[in-house]
C-alpha cells in the first residue's frame, strides 16, 4: 500500500475512532434516560414517558449500530474489500432508519392503548423532567449532527436524528402531559395525543434517513462544490492542461475520485505518468477525505 494511502487510511481511522467514541457517550446517555423515562411515567401515571422510554432503549441498539458502522467504515482496503469497507455506513444507516420505523409503531401502539384504556392522570412532577430530557437532546442532537457532516459519517448522522426525534417526543409528552395536568378527567388522554402526533414526525426522520443512505449506496453525485475543489486541486498540478471527466463517490467516511487529465501529447509516456502520480498525491494529500484516486491521462496537442 503506497505511504500516502496508508497515511489517508490512517487519518479516516482517526475520523471512525472519534466518531465512535462521540456514539459511545450517546449510547450511555440513552440509557440513564430511559430509566429517568420509565421512573417517571410509571410513577406519573403517563403513558406517553414510557413510551418515551421504550424509544430511549431502542436509541440504545440504534447507536450501537451506528458504533459499529464507523468502525466498520474505518477499515483499510482489503483483499477482499479493495475499495475499502465505507459500505457499512450505508448500511448502519439504514438499520438505523429501521428501529425508527419500529419505534414510531411502538410509540403510536402504546399511545392508542392510553387513549382507549382509562387511566390515571399525569403528575406534573413529570414536566420538569421532561425540560430537562429535551433540552439535553437537542443539544446533545445537535452535537451529533455537527460530528456527523465534520466526519461525512452518514450513521452518526442518522443517529443525530434519532436524538432529534427523541426530544420531539419528549418535548410532545411535555405538551400532552401539561394540557392534561391543567384540563383535568377530561384530558387525560392529552399526553397519548401528543405522543401519537409525534409519530409521524418520527416516520419523516426515517424516511429522511433511509433516502441519505440509499443515494449513498447508489452512489449519488456530491456536492458540487466538492467536485470543483477536486478539479481546482488537480488542475493546478504542474503539467495539467485541462480536465475532462471527474467523478466522485463517497465511500462511508471518505470519498473515491475518478478523473481524467489533459496532458500535452508530445510528452513521453514516463513523463505522463509522473503527472498523473503527481495529481493523485495532490488530491489524497488535500484535507477533502480522499483516499483513492484513479487517474486517466489524455494526450493534447
Amino acid at each position: 500500500m503506497p505511504s500516502e494511502l496508508a497515511a489517508h487510511h490512517a487519518a479516516t481511522r482517526e475520523r471512525a475512532r472519534l466518531s465512535a467514541r462521540f456514539v459511545s457517550r450517546g449510547i450511555w446517555l440513552n440509557l440513564v434516560l430511559a430509566v429517568l423515562k420509565f421512573a417517571g411515567g410509571i410513577f406519573g401515571h403517563t403513558y406517553a414517558l414510557i413510551a418515551d422510554g421504550t424509544e430511549s432503549l431502542l436509541d440504545v441498539f440504534a447507536s450501537m449500530l451506528a458504533w459499529v458502522g464507523v468502525q466498520v467504515a474505518g477499515l483499510p482496503p482489503d483483499e477482499n474489500h479493495p475499495y475499502g469497507h465505507g459500505g457499512a455506513e450505508p448500511i448502519a444507516a439504514l438499520v438505523i432508519a429501521g428501529l425508527t420505523f419500529v419505534s414510531a409503531g411502538w410509540v403510536a401502539w402504546s399511545s392508542i392503548q392510553g387513549i382507549l384504556a382509562p387511566h390515571p392522570g399525569p403528575n406534573w412532577a413529570t414536566l420538569p423532567l421532561l425540560v430537562a430530557i429535551v433540552v439535553v437532546k437537542t443539544w446533545y442532537a445537535r452535537r451529533a449532527g455537527a460530528v456527523g457532516r465534520a466526519v461525512g459519517s452518514s450513521a452518526v448522522g442518522a443517529d443525530a436524528w434519532r436524538h432529534a426525534s427523541d426530544a420531539l417526543t419528549s418535548a410532545a409528552a411535555f405538551i400532552g402531559i401539561s394540557i392534561a395536568v391543567i384540563g383535568g378527567a377530561m384530558w387525560r388522554a392529552a399526553d397519548s395525543w401528543a405522543a401519537l402526533f409525534a409519530c409521524s414526525v418520527m416516520l419523516f426522520n426515517g424516511a429522511g434517513i433511509v433516502r441519505q443512505a440509499l443515494e449513498e449506496v447508489m452512489a449519488a453525485a456530491v456536492p458540487v462544490t466538492l467536485e470543483h475543489e477536486v478539479r481546482a486541486i488537480a488542475g493546478a498540478v504542474a503539467g495539467v492542461k485541462d480536465l475532462d471527466k471527474c467523478r466522485i463517490r463517497k465511500s462511508g467516511l471518505s470519498y473515491l475520485v475518478d478523473i481524467q487529465v489533459q496532458v500535452d501529447g508530445n510528452l513521453s509516456v514516463r513523463t505522463g505518468h509522473e503527472i498523473a502520480h503527481a495529481v493523485r498525491g495532490a488530491l489524497l494529500a488535500s484535507p477533502l477525505r480522499v483516499t483513492d484516486v484513479s487517474v486517466h491521462v489524455e494526450p493534447v496537442r
